[in-house]
Formats: C-alpha cells, sequence, structure tokens
C-alpha cells in the first residue's frame, strides 16, 4: 500500500549515538505552526493537518506575513524548537510525548510530528518545510527515539521517571518565579502609593510659626530682664546693661526716660539736683527726730 507518510524504518541512521545522548542535532527550517488534532497518531491525521496549516500559510502570506523561521535541536530529550537569532525557546517537546513522526511523500519539503501538550495534554501536530532536510530531519528524530528506548530498557525505566519528575520541577520553578514577579510589582506599587500619601498630607514649605505664650487677659507678660540680660561681674554685682549706640527717640527728638535702666549720674541736671536735695531734708529730718 502507499503510505503518503511513513517513519522510516529500513533507513540506517546517519549520527552517533554520543551526538544525540550528550549534544544534539541542528537544523534550520520554517514553522507552517501547529494545530490541535483528536487522535496521538495516524497518516490522515497529519495530513489534514498539513492541508489545514498551508491554506493558512497561504492566507497569512497574502497578507505580507512570512513564514517564520526556526531552529530545531533534537537529542534524546526531545526536540526544541528555538528562534535562531536570539536563541530563545518557543516549544519545547519532550520526546516521550512525541506519538508520531513522518515525512510528506507527496511533498518532500514538510515533515511533522504529534506532541502530547504537557499543560493542556491536548494533542498538537507540528507542520515544518524544509527544502533540503525533511526527510533527515524525520531520520534524526527517529534515532533518537531508538537511543532513548535503549536507554530506557538500561535503566529499567528509573532514567525516564527521573526526567519526568525534573520536568515537573522545572516548571513548578518558573510558576514560582512568575508568582514572585507578580508580587514584588504589587510591593512596588504599594510603596509608591504611600509615598504619593505622605507627600499629599505632609507639605513641606508651609511652616506655623509658634504664638507666645500669653496670660489670663491674653497679653504677652511683661519680663525685667531684656534679651540684653545683665551678666554679674567678678565681684557679683550685676552689670548695667550697655545701651545700643542707636537709640529710639520719641517725637521731640528726646531719648525716652527709663528709670529700670538709668543710673545715678544719667538723670538731667535740674531733677538731679531736686534729687539730692530730697535727700538731704529726709536725712536732717530723721536726725532732729
Amino acid at each position: 500500500m502507499n503510505r503518503a507518510f511513513s517513519r522510516k524504518r529500513d533507513k540506517s541512521w546517519m549520527h552517533t549515538p554520543e551526538t544525540l545522548s550528550k549534544h544534539f542535532i541542528a537544523y534550520n527550517a520554517k514553522f507552517l505552526g501547529c494545530t490541535e488534532v483528536e487522535q496521538p497518531k495516524g497518516t490522515e491525521i497529519v495530513r489534514e493537518s498539513v492541508r489545514k496549516l498551508k491554506f493558512s500559510r497561504h492566507i497569512k502570506k497574502s497578507e505580507g506575513q512570512k513564514t517564520p523561521k526556526v531552529e530545531l535541536q533534537i537529542s534524546i530529550y526531545g526536540v526544541k524548537i528555538l528562534e535562531p537569532k536570539t536563541k530563545e525557546v518557543v516549544h519545547n517537546c519532550q520526546l516521550h510525548r512525541i506519538s508520531f513522526c513522518a515525512d510528506d511523500k507527496t511533498d518532500k519539503r514538510i515533515f511533522t510530528f504529534i506532541c502530547k501538550d504537557s499543560e493542556s495534554n491536548k494533542h498538537l501536530c507540528y507542520v515544518f518545510d524544509s527544502e533540503k532536510c525533511a526527510e533527515e530531519i524525520t531520520l534524526t528524530i527517529g534515532q533518537a527515539f531508538d537511543l532513548a528506548y535503549r536507554k530506557f530498557l538500561e535503566s529499567g525505566g528509573k532514567d525516564v521517571e527521573s526526567r519526568k519528575q525534573l520536568a515537573g520541577l522545572q516548571r513548578r520553578i518558573q510558576e514560582l518565579e512568575t508568582e514572585n514577579t507578580e508580587l514584588k510589582c504589587k510591593v512596588q506599587d504599594l510603596e509608591n502609593q504611600l509615598l504619593m500619601t505622605d507627600a499629599s498630607y505632609s507639605p513641606t514649605d508651609s511652616t506655623t510659626p509658634q504664638s507666645p505664650c500669653t496670660d489670663i487677659f491674653d497679653m504677652i507678660p511683661f519680663s525685667s530682664i531684656s534679651p540684653e540680660s545683665t551678666t554679674p561681674t567678678r565681684n557679683g554685682s550685676p552689670h548695667t546693661p550697655i545701651r545700643s549706640s542707636e537709640t529710639k527717640k520719641d517725637l521731640f527728638g528726646a531719648e525716652p526716660f527709663d528709670p529700670f535702666c538709668c543710673a545715678a549720674g544719667d538723670f538731667p541736671p535740674d531733677i538731679q539736683s531736686r534729687l539730692d536735695e530730697m535727700q538731704r531734708q529726709r536725712w536732717r529730718g530723721s536726725k532732729w527726730d
């Protein structure tokens, strides 16, 4: 029976086992896309997927969109689909999840494989276009299957189970990193909101002057000690405050009289003589008594 797709079991392997076990084989191809299929394998299944994706690619090409180029890295652990320039992994198809692989006999540029998605558990058919390496890529994936199966038999299935656990841990780590990034963004937003709130309720340019203490009559209490407070001399007697050279004068140009800050020689001559006369009379009176 003439089959459009075959798995090439009668072909000899092209690469050394060490290359696929310790490293990988890289190929360049155009990625037509992937689509969900109902069955994990089958010729008619992949043929319908190829037809659907080719039609979709023709529409996108008429709209000016180019078919994206990718790099395939094939090893005993799976098939990685990377962006060729940045080497960013677009899809990571683990080998134990790939259920079918074949190239198209009617179009030798097309090859495809079916892989079960690790998150949605849906079967997806991946379709590629390689002008010269379609058959070789299919053979390389088949060789990776053969080597992985032999390793499985040698380890008694422990190696495959370890890879499954490792893949699960890697997914969990990625989920935790995503949650950590989201929490950091939330914390930063909260800090920004607190800073904005503090700035709105505590203005820095307005200062309230402190009012002086007043008594019960709202009068500022009188203090006999002026800012130019008297300082004691060496013998303990208070020192007479020095008058300012810039003394304010009244309306008639005379200096105001301050009884608290005047010494004996500070009075005018007529007032001073009158005071001396009153003191002598008082002394005489007290002597006669």
